[in-house]
């Protein structure tokens, strides 16, 4: 166990990196896990997490608003999310750049919905940055200072493994559920 944290310690930002750039809500709740037992460091966690964060929307909206040709080629199975995406944008406007920050599932579909409109790119980037900043904040507090509880979960987890997929499986099936419900042709 020493040498898997030790793994973390010397890969876990780099890990924070990248997998923030797409979403990044799991990993980052881990490694605010992880700070509070010590293991990163609280304030590198949020500081990592938030850029990637900021940077991997930017680079989506680029994607979507300048090689429109090659993101709806990868978009083709997920036209209907998209279509959900932009009606999201509709009825919430800008506040939806914040709003999907926190909803696993859309995080990645609503700055490429957002780059294949006319939506102006600075104020994209500006409500990203600040939208970025309080995902980074809130998730990282919030695990960092409910890391015992969270711990503790881990812990009856491992002594009952049977837990894990149950949680896996309400969790995946609530989930899919919504997005079906949300995307369903009326």
């Amino acid at each position: 166990m020493e040498d898997t944290f030790s793994n973390l310690e010397t890969y876990g930002y780099i890990g924070l990196f990248l997998y923030s750039l797409g979403g990044g809500f799991i990993a980052l709740i881990g490694a605010g896990v992880l700070s509070f037992m010590g293991k990163m460091d609280l304030t590198l966690v949020i500081v990592i997490a938030f850029i990637a964060n900021a940077l991997g929307d930017v680079l989506l909206f680029y994607m979507a608003r300048y090689q429109k040709g090659v993101m709806m080629n990868g978009l083709r199975k997920h036209r209907r999310k998209l279509a959900l995406a932009h009606v999201m944008m509709k009825k919430n406007g800008s506040w939806i750049i914040l709003i999907q920050k926190f909803v696993y599932g859309i995080k990645t579909l609503i700055p490429i919905a957002i780059g294949l409109t006319k939506y102006d790119f600075k104020k994209f980037a500006i409500l990203n940055v600040l939208s970025s900043a309080v995902w980074a904040l809130v998730f990282g507090f919030g695990s960092y200072y409910s890391g015992g509880a969270l711990v503790k979960a881990a812990e009856v987890v491992g002594d009952k493994p049977w837990i894990a997929p149950i949680i896996l499986v309400v969790f995946a099936g609530a989930l899919w559920l919504y997005m079906h419900k949300a995307t369903k042709k009326k």
